[in-house]
């Protein structure tokens, strides 16, 4: 699944793309994707000659701000959007289409039809699901290490698990939070409220210079992510343990590990990440 760095390089790309076209119609080939509102005309008929202004990003999620409404959309494992030419051949994964005035087409390709489209009246975006439960941006000022710690000391999960919680922090998954945890040397099955104030402000800082740093890369080429332009990402030739089961630690040369943490596979140093709650 897109992370926050990917999203963020397809909002991007989407703003550079997209900014002011008008929407004449659109195509909705695969009806479960749009969620709101349920009848899928009225999807149509208020998004027709809607323009978008600016396209925006919380957590994992793209905000499509238009005239009237905004569009909320969700690319879960393998949703994408290409900005294609009217005549180009449309491909049996091609589930909506926003056909706009000038002739150019923005197209939603999703293989395995998990992602989600919902339309708000403006201001209304943070009101109700999926946005309204939202935990801070990893990168805001509100996301600091003393709230980490605080969260981390109310809580009986593994600190993997209580990262992946979207109504903590957004915009982290498996691989940002592998890394993440990696650069900080904590174990991921670690519970979160044995976290002392210090190992907080360390976790801190490891998500921030990993996200950053994964963010100027424009995000991780992971499985078949590319940005709207069909460009890859380059930091997954950073990446340290995500995805690296049985190569050498790039600190002490120990085969990387990997588990499962909260259902989830996870990769770690046994050395550089030793468990240190005793349990």
């Amino acid at each position: 699944m897109p992370e926050l760095p990917e999203v963020e390089t397809v909002k991007e790309t989407l703003n550079k793309l997209v900014t002011d076209k008008t929407i004449g119609h659109v195509d909705v080939r695969w009806p479960n994707i749009i969620q709101r509102p349920d009848d899928i005309k009225a999807f149509q008929m208020l998004l027709e000659g809607q323009t978008i202004d600016t396209i925006a990003r919380r957590g994992k999620f793209l905000l499509f701000y238009l005239d009237d409404y905004v569009l909320v959309s969700h690319l879960r494992m393998e949703g994408k959007y290409r900005l294609e030419e009217q005549d180009t051949p449309i491909d049996k994964h091609t589930h909506v289409i926003f056909r706009f005035s000038d002739g150019t087409e923005l197209r939603y390709r999703d293989v395995r039809k998990f992602g989600t489209m919902h339309l708000f009246n403006k201001g209304e975006e943070f009101n109700s699901s999926p946005l309204r439960q939202l935990g801070p941006e990893p990168l805001s000022d509100v996301f600091t290490s003393e709230y980490l710690y605080s969260k981390c000391q109310k809580t009986e999960r593994t600190i993997k698990q209580v990262l992946l919680d979207q109504t903590i922090v957004v915009g982290l998954g498996n691989i940002y939070v592998d890394e993440a945890l990696f650069c900080a040397r904590l174990h991921p099955l670690t519970k979160a409220k044995h976290l002392s104030a210090a190992d907080s402000e360390r976790l801190y800082a490891s998500i921030q210079e990993t996200l950053r740093e994964a963010v100027g890369l424009g995000g991780s080429t992971i499985r078949t992510y590319l940005n709207s332009q069909g460009e890859m990402g380059m930091f997954q030739q950073r990446l340290n343990v995500y995805g690296r089961q049985g190569d050498s630690c790039p600190n002490c040369g120990t085969p990387i590990e990997k588990i499962k943490a909260g259902g989830r596979g996870t990769h770690f140093c046994p050395v550089c990440q030793n468990r240190g709650d005793g349990k």
